[in-house]
Parts: C-alpha cells; structure tokens; sequence
C-alpha cells in the first residue's frame, strides 16, 4: 500500500538528506514536488493545500534551517504533519461496560462491507475475547443474510437466525434483544448497501440507527475508489453520526489518496483497515505506523505483530529450544519460508521494514519475485528426511535428483544450501557469544518470539545482500 507516493517522496526527501545547508528556496522547491504527489496519489485538494501549508510553515523556520542535518529535520516536520492528518493516534471501538455494545455497519454496496462485518467479528471474538452476534439487515440484496450466515461459519461467530418477511428495523431490534438475553458482549448489524447513494438507503439507515442508537456507526469504504470514496463518506456524514472509518482493499491502493484525506473529510478517525481477502485480514489502523511506511520509515511493530500473528507457541519453543544449541537444519528454513508466506510475502514483509524503496529495489534489481519463496521451498520438499537434517550428505548426484525433482536448477539448489550454511554458522556463532542471553536480545529486536526469525531472514532485502539476493530468478 501506497507505494507510488512512498516511492515518490522518497525520491523528494533523499534529494534534501543529499544537502549540508538547506535554504527557504530549498524547502519550497520540496514542497512543491510533494504538493504534486499528494494530487498524484488522489488526496484531496483542499487536504493537500492545508499540509503543504502547515508543514511549509514549520519547516522554513531557523531551527530547521540552521540544523546540523536540515533535510532529516524536514523530512521529520512531513512525518508528524502526516499522523496529524491520519488522526495521530489509533482510535479504539467504542465498547461500554454495560453489554451489548452496537456496532452499526454502512457503506455502498460492493464496498466489501459483510465481509469487513465477519472480520470485524473476528477480530473482536479472538483478539479482545469479545461473545459477538452478527446480524444481516440486508433484505433487498438476494442471499445477503445467507452470505453473512456462512461467513459466520467460516469465523465461528454466530449470526442471528434468518426470520423471512422482516423490516430491517425489526431484525436490529430482535438482534439487540436476543443478544441482551444470551449474554453477548456486542451484536453487529450489517445493513443493506445500494450501488449509489439514495434517498431510500439514507432514510432506512437513519431509521436504525434511531431505533437500535449504537455505540458506533462504522463506514465501510472501497479505498480503490479515490475521490469517490471521499464523496460518498461525505454523503454518509450527512445523515449519520459516523464515529469511524475502516477502508477496505488498502493492500491495493498504491495511492493512498483516500485514506489520507478521510479522516479530513469525515471529522472522523480510520478505525481499521483491510488488507487482503483473507477473512484476518484486518489490522487495526495505526497513524503513527501508517506514517512511517509512506515516508519509507517501515512499521517494524506491524511486522513483530504479523509474525506473533503466524507463529504457533509449539513450533516457537521447539525452535528456541534448536537455537539455543545453536543448530538450524532445512527443516528450520523450510519452517521459517513458509511462516513468511504467511506473513504476505516478500512484498509484504518489505513494505514493513525501514528502507522500502532500497528493498524493493534489491529484490527488482537481483530479480527476486512472490514466487520466489515456494522455489525454495520446493527445493527443500524434494530432499529426503535425511537430507534435510545433515545437509552436508548431499552430493552432486543427489542435487541432481532435487533439482529435477523440485522443478528447479542445480543452481538453485545450492544457493538454497548456501542460505542454510551460512543461517545455521550465524547461530553457531551467535551461541559463542552468550548463548541464550544473546538470542534472547536478538529474538526481542525481531519480535520478541523465535518465530521473529523470518522478519531477520526478510530483513536481509533491506541491504541488498545477503543469500535471498543471490537465489535470483531463473
């Protein structure tokens, strides 16, 4: 996500990290070309003006100025401005003591709302232990209530029985009472979408949320549609009091514009984002971290948490318990590649560390793809048992075999060894040098899990070296 605006300002602030002495002309001049990008990327005008102005005025003063290192400073004014923008804090839901809090969801149809409702759910069920009811309020959409149902099934949330012939008003109202009487700590309610805005979808919601008065009215927005996102926010704030925003398909918005301008237009903050199909894919939306991946800064919580996220408590301690005699076989690298698939990939991982463009561009430059980590893997399945834990019997007879077996070259086959070789005499060495005590520092600047290995192994791209640069594509 917003990788052309990240890749645009980092071209704009290495420019000014390049000088010793930056003058007022010098900041300006910066401060047009990020004028430019924030318009490329779709945010809109007015938001645009206000943050050229705002961090303008901060940046041409005499302590940015006459600093040892102007342009850092510069480039630190652009990051505070920007998690003002986003909201600068992560807000919370809205979740009384008294049970059950209502959260209403609304938003156009298409928009990825009943898929948002049971991640939501999800998320609510498994990371804050929260008993959650989820209720469709779609009667017009053929099978809304029925897409809600399954995904329930898929969550494990429940959902509220489907009653043919009921307004939307009164299955919210039966939703609130059955979710009083079972002891559920919030009920969901997942009203209807259109593929515009109209009078119709604005009165019936109002008419909910007159009826039910939730905790949260949350809108559901495609972060793809741009200005058009903006527009219908702004059509919603007009009949509804909103109390957030989650921006769905914001692992594909290379821009950025939307989730930039939202919380300007709106008054209201980002709550969540979606960033993949998959029924987890939600993170809570965090504007400090948000920041820092546009200016190129990464979000090294966000990659501690996706790792924590992927990791099963077995597998972390088994693996501790193989570092800490300092050993790391194939079947530990096979562990570690597939857990960053996991994790989204190289490209994922990427985004997350300090230094994106420079990763990106050693992963383009060696000419290293998403695909490259099931070659590896390949590589690695083809190999017996035994292989696989004494690497050291594979001869050249039997790299032949893996290659063809894997689909790969004898090539291949050795630099995945070579990955291996040069992992497992790293914690050998690391071993000498205090053991546990120094794995334990180690596991902690990764995430504070063993399972943070496979954010070291991505962290790799960030130099441009190191074995993943030399596994080049065939």
């Amino acid at each position: 996500m917003f990788d052309s605006l990240a890749d645009r300002l980092g071209s704009v602030f290495e420019k000014l990290r390049g000088r010793g002495a930056l003058t007022e002309l010098d900041v300006r001049a910066a401060m047009r070309e990020v004028r430019i990008a924030l318009l490329e990327a779709d945010v809109a005008l007015p938001v645009v003006k206000d943050f050229v102005e705002q961090v303008t005025a901060r940046a041409i003063g005499a302590e940015v100025i006459r600093s040892v290192t102007p342009g850092q400073q510069v480039v630190k004014i652009v990051n505070d401005c920007l998690v003002e923008l986003l909201g600068s804090e992560s807000a919370g839901l809205n979740i009384p003591a008294t049970p059950p809090a209502v959260l209403m969801m609304v938003g156009l149809q298409g928009s990825g709302k009943t898929t948002s409702t049971a991640k939501l759910a999800k998320y609510l069920t498994q990371r804050e232990g929260k008993k959650v009811l989820m209720a469709s309020l779609d009667v017009a959409r053929p099978a809304a209530q029925e897409q809600l149902r399954v995904l329930g099934e898929q969550t494990g949330v429940a959902t509220l029985p489907i009653v043919a012939g009921q307004t939307p008003v009164a299955i919210a109202e039966r939703a609130r009472q059955s979710a009083k009487l079972q002891g559920y700590d919030v009920v969901m309610l997942d009203t209807a979408g259109r593929l515009s805005v109209d009078e119709a979808l604005m009165a019936e919601m109002a008419e909910i949320a007159g009826a039910t008065k939730p905790h949260e009215i949350l809108l559901v927005v495609d972060a793809l549609t741009g200005q058009d996102a903006l527009a219908t926010a702004t059509a919603f704030k007009g009949r509804v009091s909103l109390t957030g925003v989650i921006l769905t398909r914001m692992d594909g918005d290379a821009r950025g514009g939307a989730a930039l301008s939202m919380r300007a237009v709106t008054g209201q903050p980002i709550k969540f984002a979606g960033t993949g199909e998959k029924i987890d894919a939600l993170e809570a939306f965090d504007p400090q971290r948000v920041a820092g991946r546009i200016l190129g800064m990464g979000d090294i919580v966000g990659l501690v948490e996706r790792a924590a996220a992927n990791v099963e408590q077995e597998d972390a301690e088994r693996m501790a318990a193989k570092l800490a005699k300092g050993q790391f076989d194939l079947d530990d690298l096979r562990a570690q590649l597939r857990q960053m698939k996991a994790m989204g990939g190289l490209g994922a991982l990427a985004s997350m560390m300090p230094g994106i463009s420079q990763a990106k561009q050693a992963m383009a430059g060696n000419g290293m793809d998403e695909k490259l980590l099931g070659r590896m893997e390949a590589v690695i399945s083809s190999m017996t048992p035994k292989e696989r834990s004494k690497p050291e019997i594979i001869t050249a007879k039997r790299k032949i075999r893996i290659a063809k077996g894997s689909g790969t070259t004898v090539m291949e086959v050795n630099r995945v060894l070579k990955m291996q070789m040069e992992m497992a005499n790293a914690m050998k060495k690391l071993r000498k040098m205090g053991g546990m005590k120094a794995m334990a520092g180690m596991l902690g600047r990764m995430g504070n899990s063993p399972g943070g290995i496979a954010g070291g192994i991505a962290g790799m791209l960030g130099g441009g070296g190191g074995a993943f640069n030399k596994f080049n594509k065939r």
